[in-house]
């Protein structure tokens, strides 16, 4: 099996700043790209930055700038800079990880249970 387990979530003022981990344990081989998604109350969840094995980036429109994913292949872990929060900012953050358990067989997406962030105004 293969675990998420994110941390650094919190409540934080408009114009601060939070910083989320998220390390991959178990039954790995090796890990493509890392990930974060956030989903806001009566919404769809929504990407907010990847991040490859080699460390290209991508990040949604809305937090370009104020947002930074970085990972550590050797910790396999990943984790998601926060600056400049804004209220709309506010959500459950859900860490993914594309994982090849073994060699020779396909990779496997897997989430982590998901981490509050709370932005106030």
């Amino acid at each position: 099996q293969v675990q998420l387990v994110e941390s650094g979530g919190g409540l934080v003022q408009a114009g601060g700043s939070l910083r989320l981990s998220c390390a991959a344990s178990g039954s790995i081989f090796s890990i493509n790209a890392m990930g974060w998604y956030r989903q806001a109350p009566g919404k769809q969840r929504e990407l907010v930055a990847t991040i490859t094995s080699g460390g290209s980036t991508n990040y949604a429109d809305s937090v370009k700038g104020r947002f930074t994913i970085s990972r550590d292949n050797a910790k396999n872990t990943v984790y998601l800079q926060m600056n400049s929060l804004k209220p709309e900012d506010t959500a459950v953050y859900y860490c993914n990880a594309d994982v090849r358990r073994s060699i020779g067989l396909r990779t496997s997406p897997y989430w982590g249970q998901g981490t509050q962030v709370t932005v106030s105004s």
